[in-house]
């Protein structure tokens, strides 16, 4: 309708700057808004405001120009201009019905892209360090990212889907130590546990498993073989004390050392794969940052930044010059004794991406990231000449409260709730709605009373239940022995004309321009609302109106239409947000 209103408008334009207002210049979009109050109409448009400087005239002197030049539709009851310049439409009843004629012929494509837009989108989400169960922090972004993909894909863009496995870094280190002081303990030999270690119990489960594995393969000759590890370092320098033991280790294991690492990263990619498969999250590639040292994709994105002319040698150091693109400072990319950066790495992996043909890159990450978003943009214009490549959405710290107390989290000292826990508890539909229902830049308190209550004051479950209330409508009316025939409930749409009907399928309309919205602002929350606004209204008809009406077969045959239309939108929207739409509860 707003495409329909769109070209009405250009052609009035048209004859306008060709009549009365000739230095009128057609904009390049014709901004066309829903009204909010039923008295203005059904749409609004501010072209007449937004042309007056091109045409030199008071706008509502264009806009009465604009009415008078407008063309005839079937679609449009009256226009009127209201304010300054505003121009409104008033649709006609048929106009109004239609949208439930729509949602029945599209089906579950209604709220999608009626065609492919040629734009390839990578998604990379949750990457989180392998050295740890995930916890309910991590699922805010998980759910935040499925969502985003979801959304992307019903815009019409191709979009990839991908895991980015830090498997090279420090982090897998420590972790291989704590496993192998758990590991060392099993056989009565007693090493200091590091203080920035992983205490979590899997850490003991993967030592166990070492263990049966290996035997005593990795202990040696015992005690004396850890002896003195850490004390060189400074007191109470936790970093370097664990720093020596990853240095002993790897002296005294050689090439065990990787396999004790392997134990846990391949143990934690396992749970993890597990426990997103469980949340209805499943990846079209899991990509590894070793692979990019081993494949030489390092030193081509390093090439590429010097041939930019944006690095420079210091210290012995390589550094890209990122002040010069908006960061606060220089980064180091190589490091004087040779090693790369987890910086440089990681922008290897966005010129890979970029390289695979993605358009747009769409990184979720944790708040904690807020400062690497300056520096990665600036990688990102170092090689491509524009950072528009780059998108990052922040999904903001989650605090779980459970009977009214907050519920804190450590992921070294193995103090958490993890996500697989959370699922059990709330189920998968409650914990990805919850985790998408506010903006994702905003904190969430997450309140596991709520999320497991059946009210109407949890958002999920009051969703959910006016679908189900919808089959169960359905199927009162097959016990009545009322056959619903959707040929004649379209035919008698006109008979709709309740204010709780005229506002149900004005939600209904508005539901692939939320989805569109939702989809050019990454944010899934506009998707969550939608859903709660057709479900508040559903529930209000529900309770107003009676939908079996024996003595009136054809308005119970076109309200019956109407609420399988509410069904399908409803349905439509759960899926991108990875919910279910139960047909009972």
């Amino acid at each position: 309708m707003q495409d329909h209103i769109a070209e009405l408008l250009r052609t009035a334009l048209t004859q306008v700057a060709a009549g009365p207002f000739p230095s009128l210049e057609q904009p390049d979009r014709i901004g066309i808004e829903r009204t909010r109050d039923a008295s203005h109409g059904d749409f609004a448009s501010n072209v007449a405001m937004a042309s007056a400087k091109s045409a030199r005239a008071n706008p509502r002197q264009i806009a009465e120009a604009i009415v008078a030049a407008l063309p005839n539709s079937p679609q449009v009851e009256k226009v009127e201009i209201a304010g300054p310049g505003f121009i409104n439409f008033f649709l006609t009843s048929d106009a109004a019905t239609a949208v439930v004629g729509q949602v029945l012929d599209a089906g579950e494509a209604y709220g999608r892209a009626a065609a492919p837009s040629g734009r390839k989108v990578m998604v990379e989400y949750v990457s989180a360090n392998p050295n740890g169960p995930l916890h309910v922090g991590h699922g805010r972004g998980a759910a935040l990212g499925d969502c985003v993909a979801n959304l992307l894909e019903a815009a019409g863009h191709s979009v990839g889907r991908e895991y980015y496995v830090n498997d090279a870094g420090r982090q897998m280190d420590i972790l291989a130590a704590s496993i192998w002081v758990r590991y060392l303990e099993l056989h009565q030999v007693t090493v200091a546990f590091p203080t920035g270690g992983y205490q979590g119990e899997y850490v003991r489960e993967i030592a166990r498993n070492l263990e049966q594995s290996h035997g005593d393969r990795f202990v040696h000759s015992g005690a004396a073989i850890v002896n003195g590890i850490g004390h060189d370092a400074p007191a109470g320098d936790k970093d370097a004390f664990v720093d020596a033991l990853i240095a002993k280790m790897k002296t005294l294991l050689g090439e065990g050392f990787a396999i004790v690492h392997a134990a846990g990263l391949d143990s934690q990619l396992a749970d993890i794969r597990d426990d997103l498969e469980g949340f209805g999250i499943v990846y079209d590639r899991w990509f590894s940052e070793a692979s990019l040292v081993q494949d030489g994709a390092v030193e081509h994105a390093l090439d590429r930044l010097k041939a930019s002319g944006h690095t420079a040698e210091r210290d012995g150091a390589l550094w890209l010059k990122s002040s010069e693109m908006g960061d606060e400072k220089d980064r180091v990319l190589v490091r004087a004794n040779g090693a790369y950066t987890y910086f440089a790495t990681d922008i290897a992996y966005h010129l890979n991406k970029l390289e695979r043909g993605f358009d747009t890159l769409v990184n979720v990450w944790g708040a904690d990231h807020h400062g690497y978003i300056a520096r990665m943009r600036a990688a990102i214009e170092a090689l491509t000449g524009s950072d528009e490549a780059l998108v990052v959405r922040l999904s903001q710290f989650v605090s779980l409260f459970r009977a009214g107390e907050k519920v804190g989290m450590s992921t070294r000292a193995g103090e958490f709730v993890t996500l697989r826990e959370l699922r059990g508890e709330v189920g998968v539909d409650a914990a990805r709605f919850f985790y998408v229902m506010r903006s994702s830049d905003q904190p969430l308190d997450f309140d596991l009373a709520l999320a497991t209550s059946q009210s109407n004051d949890n958002p999920v479950y009051y969703i959910q239940y006016a679908h189900a209330r919808i089959c169960s409508v359905l199927q009162q009316a097959t016990d009545a022995g009322i056959h619903f025939d959707a040929m004649t409930g379209r035919a008698a749409l006109a008979r709709l004309t309740e204010p709780h009907e005229t506002a149900v399928m004005g939600l209904l309309a508005t539901f692939p321009e939320r989805v569109e919205q939702a989809a050019a602002q990454y944010s899934p929350n506009i998707v969550a609302n939608a859903l709660r606004d057709v479900a508040e209204q559903f529930h209000s008809y529900y309770n107003a109106h009676r939908f079996l009406l024996p003595d009136d077969p054809e308005l119970t045959q076109a309200r019956l239409t109407l609420v399988v239309a509410v069904r399908q939108v409803l349905a439509n929207g759960l899926g991108l947000l990875g919910v279910s739409a139960p047909e009972s509860m």
